[in-house]
């Protein structure tokens, strides 16, 4: 064993099957582990500190690779479909002997983490985290809840984590689609991936297990995909949205202070984070549009598959030559302006649904009705734009119930009926915010200024808006203000945005279609006046 290596308890790998192994480094430092990466010539250091990596051919999720194990645990609860893929029991177990045979004579790295910063020990979540790779070890140190020493002393987890990125599977005898897994079982509380070092795979892992953990634990605990932050009056703000909407970029408030920006819970009494770190797209990252993930790049920080500048140490964030999702991790305390810990007492008074429309349609900012609420939450819009995906060459909806069905092991009315019953009792104001574009659609008009969407959510969250003139969006049904500080008049209302309004009426209508057409699976049950409240025809 190294030098730094801590001995883990007796036999704890050998009690998961991992034997042979030729060093186990336990709860290394981040200094340790870029050492590791740099001399495994894993990494480089970039001049700003951070270490850079390349996670390989996937450089982002596998969603059609992702599985649950289907046993007497997870059978009936389930939702079971393209979102949750039924895994055999015989199959995991086979598949996890050959992962710790793999990694024989091969050093090990692991690391013992939490989940959920509450104030409430029934919520707290410990995780072992085992990898192959020592850069994969300084995510989970960068993106989990880092324990205290004494809490190390004795760490005993609820749940394993086992990230062999090297291993490939046979998909003829391990039942896997292709070479790459990432698989989740409830029974044995275990998550194995494989064949993929792209480390989003376990940060969204954790994310299911806990989307399904935490409801059982406390029926009122409501899961969410989201950023927050709270304001000096203690004012909590949710910001609703699928990747690439905005969540981490628009809950970096230099006048408020961050929960944390993508997964939280809302329980009774509290808002808390799930993490402890931050994991931010970096593509075409500038000090002047986001100052905070900006400055937070530094020793620690690990970024994920962006190019130097040909000669330099110095990142490129506008290269996009490896993929457009160019990422970033880093531990929480980045960032100055956090709340310690990342928790706040108290109900959400402001919540906002983030969607990138492409398309030019929905209002920059626009205030919802609880039955408009239930019925966006389920909805989960955005759209993508070429280059975001392979094959996307114009303007795609995306619709992804509670705004991350990828990562709901449940069913999402499940989710959307709780939301439905918190926003009830609390009385939160809920907000459409469009940071997508306006005066035409993707390649004609013009994506919204980052600073327009700013000072509309700063004019919703000072009350500024409470008491201004609204109208209907004719189609959607939603209210818009006709004024808001600091923002222009006429960008408020979509159609007059654009030059040729009957083109914006077809396009609007194109859209309602789509939502319509989308909310027809959640009919069934689902309360009639949350399916008046989508958009009219």
């Amino acid at each position: 064993m190294s030098i730094s290596t801590v001995q883990l308890p007796a036999d704890a790998l050998g009690e998961l099957g991992i034997k042979g192994y030729k060093n186990a480094h336990w709860n290394l430092t981040p200094e340790e582990l870029v050492e590791h990466s740099i001399q495994k010539g894993m990494g480089q250091l970039a001049d700003s500190g951070a270490l850079v990596i390349n996670t390989g051919e996937f450089t982002g999720r596998s969603p059609e690779d992702r599985f649950i194990v289907k046993d007497s645990v997870s059978e009936k609860k389930v939702h079971w479909g393209k979102v949750n893929i039924p895994f055999e029991a015989k199959k995991f177990d086979q598949l996890w002997r050959k992962a710790c045979t793999y990694l024989r004579k091969k050093d090990v790295y692991v690391r013992d983490v939490k989940a959920c910063a509450s104030q409430e020990e029934l919520f707290h979540l410990r995780i072992r985290v085992m990898t192959e790779y020592p850069w994969s070890n300084q995510f989970a140190s960068n993106m989990f809840i880092r324990p205290s020493k004494e809490e190390l002393d004795n760490f005993d987890p609820h749940w394993t984590v086992l990230c062999v990125p090297g291993l490939q599977a046979d998909p003829e005898t391990d039942g896997t689609r292709q070479g790459n897994f990432a698989i989740i079982n409830f029974k044995k509380k275990r998550l194995l991936i494989g064949g993929t070092g792209y480390t989003g795979e376990i940060k969204k892992g954790i994310f299911s297990v806990i989307n399904f953990v935490l409801p059982v634990r406390a029926k009122e605990a409501l899961p969410m995909h989201c950023s927050a932050n709270v304001g000096e009056k203690g004012d909590i703000a949710l910001f609703f949205g699928l990747s690439g909407t905005g969540k981490t970029t628009l809950s970096a408030d230099p006048n408020r202070k961050l929960i944390g920006d993508d997964e939280h819970a809302w329980t009774a009494k509290e808002v808390f984070n799930f993490e402890g770190g931050c994991y931010a797209k970096t593509i075409d990252l500038t000090l002047e549009k986001e100052p905070d993930i900006y400055r937070a790049i530094r020793h620690g920080a690990l970024l994920e598959n962006v190019p130097f500048a040909e000669g330099t140490r110095t990142v490129d964030f506008a290269d996009r030559s490896i993929t457009e999702n160019t990422r970033v991790s880093y531990p929480i305390y980045h960032i100055d302006n956090i709340v310690t810990p990342s928790n706040a007492q108290g109900a959400p008074k402001n919540i906002f649904f983030l969607t990138c429309d492409a398309y030019g349609v929905l209002p920059p900012i626009s205030r919802l009705s609880p039955e408009q609420a239930m019925y966006h939450f389920m909805s989960g819009y955005t759209a993508k734009v070429a280059g975001t995906e392979m094959g996307i060459k114009e303007p795609k909806t995306a619709f992804s119930a509670g705004f991350g069905a990828p990562f709901l092991p449940l069913h999402p009315a499940a989710y959307a009926d709780l939301l439905g019953k918190k926003l009830r009792k609390s009385q939160a104001n809920v907000w459409l915010i469009n940071t997508g574009w306006s005066g035409g659609e993707y390649g004609k008009g013009s994506r919204i200024k980052l600073a327009y969407t700013r000072a509309m959510i700063t004019a919703a969250l000072n009350g500024e808006l409470d008491n201004v003139e609204y109208v209907k969006h004719p189609v959607f049904g939603v209210q818009m203000p006709v004024s808001c500080p600091n923002v222009p008049a006429e960008l408020l209302d979509p159609r007059n945005t654009w030059p040729d309004k009957t083109a914006y009426d077809v396009k609007a209508v194109g859209l309602a279609k789509q939502f319509i057409e989308n909310f027809k699976k959640f009919e069934e049950g689902t309360a009639a006046e949350i399916k008046a409240a989508g958009p009219v025809i």
